[in-house]
């Protein structure tokens, strides 16, 4: 999903930028306010955990691999909007370090990933937990909806800047991304699991779980 340079054309490429760096505005405002003082070495931690669990992938259809993003499980550990810092200092450091993702695709691969799949796929956390009353299924479902959104957004640029039919990028991306989006949800539910068992009070959000879901969790 990392879009490397030369595939976005001028439109494309200055729209995800602005998206992306209104964004991160956004957040910045939002990680000076609510971002404790004790979670801040959290955010170099959890930047090195994904940039090393982004190199493992996974094998998925037809030859194809997938690995984490690892947006959701940002956004869980440390909330959306410093979440978005995480994955975007991860994008950076691929982008100029690695050369996986390009400089001039650097604002569309943050709006995929660190704006939809990270806060994007934190609110369909919230959304889901409200319906469901479920932890874990409401992380299930938006760590899949996450990177399955995000791919259809990498889609939908590619086809907007010309390089490929919308009929032959959206179900190719979509297809292969919803099953890479289980291998995100496994890997997402897991860690959240391992680090609620030990530091229940390091994940904002686990503080709402039912005594039933921590029961059955301890058993």
């Amino acid at each position: 999903m990392h879009i490397p340079d030369g595939f976005l054309d001028v439109k494309t490429v200055v729209s995800t930028y602005a998206l992306s760096s209104a964004a991160g505005v956004a957040s910045l405002s939002r990680v000076r306010k609510k971002l404790e003082d004790e979670k801040a070495p959290l955010l170099g931690v959890l930047a090195a955990f994904i940039f090393a669990a982004q190199m493992v992938n996974f094998p998925v259809l037809n030859g194809t691999s997938g690995h984490l993003i690892g947006g959701l499980l940002a956004a869980l550990l440390v909330g959306p909007w410093a979440g978005f810092f995480v994955i975007a200092s991860v994008l950076f450091v691929q982008a100029i370090g690695f050369q996986d993702g390009g400089i001039a695709a650097f604002g569309a691969n943050v709006f995929n990933m660190a704006v939809i799949g990270t806060i994007g796929a934190y609110w369909i956390f919230v959304g889901v937990k409200r319906l469901t009353r479920s932890y874990w299924v409401s992380a299930a479902v938006a760590a899949w909806a996450g990177v399955f959104l995000a791919s259809i957004a990498c889609a939908l640029e590619l086809w907007a800047s010309g390089h490929v039919a919308l009929d032959l990028v959206l179900p190719a991306m979509a297809g292969v991304h919803a099953v890479i989006g289980i291998g995100e949800a496994v890997i997402t539910v897991g860690v959240v699991r391992a680090i609620a068992a030990v530091r229940p009070d390091v994940l904002p959000d686990f503080v709402s779980v039912s005594p039933q879901e921590v029961a059955a969790h301890e058993a």
